[in-house]
């Protein structure tokens, strides 16, 4: 039985369901459910709110998918693990803050493929400035008014210092702002926090809002599937503890993520027909590139013990979590509040590569993302992965059952390009981090390791140790092609009133973090989804290292 009917149905409330949760119930007419599978972003979780404690939420199951790969091949058969967030806000609830727009070059690639001609650069960054309030200051390449505060940090730790120093002492530029002219080269990192909180998409877009007697915000719903007549979508069937409701919409949007929105659609009939055959599936629209395209960043951990005592190692200490946790619950200051991915860069790893294609983040810490250190001292790492992959994955249910999980493969290490990109990462990373700079912290290498010489150990040690930075993409990519899955203003190809908008749109994963173009894709998608006329185009300029076109 059918249970009321909405304008709009939101599925996730995550990065970019907070964001058209906010934008389309604007106009009070439109009536706007928003269907979130995981908790509410409760207020006193610490675990969520306080910018250090990323770990909790990381390596927990509270707030999260917890999804993990299928055995990766070129990866010695490990399955890698990938969070995702399952709570109002999404993966903003449980990433690492770092607020990071991509090249300029990354829309360009984007716009070069048919159709697309509207998602280049300059299209694209008047919607990062409206979301944007950077407090350090707005110019023509951020804003000063938007929903999502950006802070930028102090980096005043030494051993910062030396690692700028390094960086310069290699041949490495430095950069004001990564996400203003220049990418190229390193510096600060602007992240998404305010007076000392992480600044989910929640707290931005949704709770401003709740109150909107046209908004209705539903957690612990899951979708299990989009209902059609004929080619028309026109609703959403899902489940709340063990009962199922059903609800009409006028337009349903999908903003489950690269997992969650391709295997939703494969359930609801939307994908290689052949496969969903196999499964009882009844096809809807046969589209084979339905889960097709997975992207991802793979990162390493090059780490050194520290000969003084500089790093933030003792904070780690569990005698000194009370008084960090009092500092920052009631003065919103100290190590508590900070997210500590201060610093970092993109360069190029060789001149062939028209721009950058490493990107480092800099920890005056040795330690892992689930909280382990590397010995039980001082260290300080960096955290390097090739940016620009021509890895392909998938994303594809065996099952009819939307409980089940989906096959999630990458394919990490599996292109001749991948596999020379880590090299030649590798051997950068140690020429920066082996300058003059860093000899009075510089102790062991204890990782990779000197034993770690030959591109083949090299190669091994990528495979043993390296892990996802949790950036799936692509997996529903825009385009024209007979591999794309939505058209340039994200409504599904075939079907009528149906979209989806969230990361697996991008037909190539951008350069850095993809938070922020999520963030942006949904403010351009709100304009598209609402009929508003598009933000005029930028004439913002870029930093092109080579003068060569992407």
């Amino acid at each position: 039985m059918f249970k009321r009917h909405y304008d709009y149905i939101i599925i996730g409330g995550g990065s970019a369901g907070s964001v058209l949760a906010n934008r389309l119930s604007t106009n009070p007419e439109h009536r706007v459910l928003v269907l979130e599978a995981g908790l509410p972003d409760f207020k006193l979780d610490f675990r969520l709110h306080m910018p250090a404690a990323l770990t909790y939420p990381l390596a927990g199951r509270t707030y999260n998918w917890w999804y993990e790969s299928e055995p990766e091949p070129w990866m010695h058969n490990r399955r890698i693990y990938q969070p995702r967030g399952k709570v109002l806000g999404g993966s903003s609830c449980i990433n690492g803050m770092i607020y990071i727009h991509g090249n300029a070059q990354d829309y360009e690639k984007w716009a070069k493929e048919p159709g697309l001609e509207n998602w280049d650069f300059a299209h694209c960054l008047p919607y990062f400035q409206r979301f944007e309030t950077r407090l350090k200051g707005a110019d023509e390449y951020h804003g000063f008014s938007g929903p999502l505060f950006l802070t930028s940090p102090e980096c005043d730790n030494p051993l910062f210092d030396a690692f700028f120093k390094a960086v310069q002492q290699a041949g490495y530029p430095l950069t004001k702002d990564v996400n203003g002219y220049q990418q190229e080269g390193f510096g600060p990192f602007d992240r998404t926090c305010y007076r000392g909180r992480r600044w989910n998409a929640a707290r931005a877009y949704v709770h401003p809002v709740k109150n909107r007697s046209n908004l209705r915000v539903v957690c612990r719903a899951h979708a299990t599937r989009i209902l059609f007549k004929g080619d028309r979508a026109v609703g959403v069937e899902y489940t709340r503890g063990k009962k199922q409701f059903k609800v009409t919409g006028g337009e349903i949007i999908c903003c489950g993520g690269a997992i969650n929105s391709p295997s939703l659609l494969q359930l609801s009939g939307i994908g290689n027909g052949d496969a969903l055959k196999t499964l009882g599936i009844p096809v809807v629209q046969d589209l084979p590139g339905v889960g097709e395209n997975l992207q991802d960043h793979l990162e390493v951990y090059v780490q050194y013990a520290c000969k003084q005592p500089v790093s933030l190692y003792p904070a780690l200490k569990a005698w000194r979590a009370p008084m960090i946790g009092a500092q920052w619950l009631f003065q919103r200051k100290g190590i508590g509040a900070s997210n500590h991915f201060e610093a970092g860069g993109f360069i190029r790893s060789n001149d062939q590569v028209s721009y950058p294609n490493l990107q480092y983040h800099f920890l005056p810490i040795a330690i892992r993302y689930d909280g382990s250190v590397a010995q039980g001292g001082h260290g300080y790492q960096v955290h390097v992965g090739p940016m620009n992959t021509d890895v392909r994955g998938t994303v594809k249910i065996d099952s009819a059952d939307p409980i089940v999980y989906p096959k999630v493969k990458f394919n990490y290490l599996s292109t001749e390009q991948e596999r020379q990109d880590w090299i030649d990462a590798i051997r950068v990373t140690r020429r920066i981090m082996t300058q003059p700079a860093f000899d009075e912290y510089r102790g062991d290498e204890l990782a990779p390791g000197d034993k770690v010489q030959s591109d083949q150990e090299i190669l091994d040690f990528v495979g043993h140790e390296g892990e996802s930075a949790y950036h799936p993409s692509c997996t529903c990519k825009m385009g024209t092609d007979p591999t794309a899955v939505v058209d340039s203003e994200l409504r599904v190809h075939g079907l009528r009133n149906l979209r989806v908008v969230d990361a697996s749109v991008m037909p190539y994963i951008t350069n850095g973090n993809i938070y922020a173009p999520v963030m942006m894709i949904a403010e351009k998608a709100a304009d598209l989804i609402l009929g508003n006329t598009p933000l005029a185009p930028s004439a913002a300029p870029y930093h092109n290292p080579t003068g060569n076109p992407s």
